[in-house]
């Protein structure tokens, strides 16, 4: 692990198994996480957008936090804390401290277009509860853009120690390094890693390792290494794969890998409707394709 960086490496961003009832399987969960920390990724991020957070109940994500600290250790755990209202956030962030975990994930607000005075108050109020904050700058699904000049205000102001960016313009590697060069970049988006990797990301908050985990993780090192040698061959064998992280479908094109890998991904709840046979198709071909290759 990485010390007092516990954000940094390969953090998956776990999908959650459910029951055919749509009932979580936290025994399944438990089994997943720690298969993925004997795969080689160094700790997992549940109750992200990818773990269906926003259709559990209040039991049930507090329970899939205590559920993965319990499967791997809390130093491996990073759990999403994003909510409506900032008090219901860092109630969250207070629940993952009491349960063992050493830092936290957190969207901007995401209830309406929040401006840049709300997303400071935001992430002061989080900040109180006395873990390090990673901001997840998703754009393209919450509408409030964490653009570099705002992350390195937040930073400043010691509300948070990492960016997981989803943006997909690789461009702003280069610019927060300017303006915050102690900020911790983390890939956000499976499709951009290797650019990301090659300039300078400390981390990958993941999507595929959850079917691949050895593959992505051999991707990652030799990409974070400098090694394109290794990297950029099995970086185009798997992009076929990585690009649907960047999908509308990305949960329910990643638990259908993992169910052809072998695993346990299952359904998803709704309003998440069933991949069209079309895509399922393609991401079916893509999995088997990785899988006949060798990677897993």
């Amino acid at each position: 692990m990485t010390g007092h960086h516990p954000w940094r490496g390969v953090l998956v961003a776990t999908a959650l198994p459910l029951n055919d009832d749509l009932s979580v399987d936290y025994d399944q969960y438990a089994g997943h996480c720690a298969w993925l920390v004997e795969n080689g990724c160094d700790g997992v991020v549940p109750n992200g957008s990818l773990g269906e957070y926003q259709v559990l109940t209040p039991e049930e994500r507090a329970r899939v936090v205590e559920t993965a600290v319990a499967a791997v250790g809390g130093e491996r755990v990073m759990p999403g804390v994003a909510a409506y209202g900032s008090a219901e956030a860092r109630r969250w962030a207070e629940q993952a401290g009491e349960a063992g975990c050493r830092a936290v994930m957190l969207l901007p607000p995401n209830a309406y277009r929040a401006d840049e005075r709300s997303v400071l108050a935001h992430y002061a109020e989080v900040a109180r509860s006395g873990l390090p904050i990673v901001a997840y700058n998703n754009p393209i699904d919450t509408k409030v853009d964490l653009v570099p000049e705002l992350l390195a205000r937040l930073h400043g102001e010691g509300y948070i120690r990492g960016v997981k960016e989803f943006s997909g313009d690789v461009r702003r590697a280069y610019r927060i390094a300017e303006l915050a060069p102690e900020l911790d970049l983390l890939t956000g988006a499976d499709d951009v890693l290797l650019e990301l990797a090659v300039a300078g990301a400390k981390g990958w908050v993941a999507g595929y390792p959850n079917a691949l985990p050895r593959a992505c993780v051999e991707l990652y090192r030799a990409a974070a290494g400098g090694d394109l040698g290794t990297a950029l061959p099995l970086y185009r064998q798997l992009h076929p794969l990585l690009r649907w992280d960047s999908r509308v479908e990305f949960v329910q094109a990643i638990k259908l890998s993992m169910d052809i890998a072998g695993r346990h991904g299952g359904p998803c709840r709704p309003p998440r409707a069933a991949l069209l046979p079309g895509q399922e198709a393609a991401v079916r071909a893509a999995t088997e394709k990785a899988l006949a290759a060798g990677l897993s």
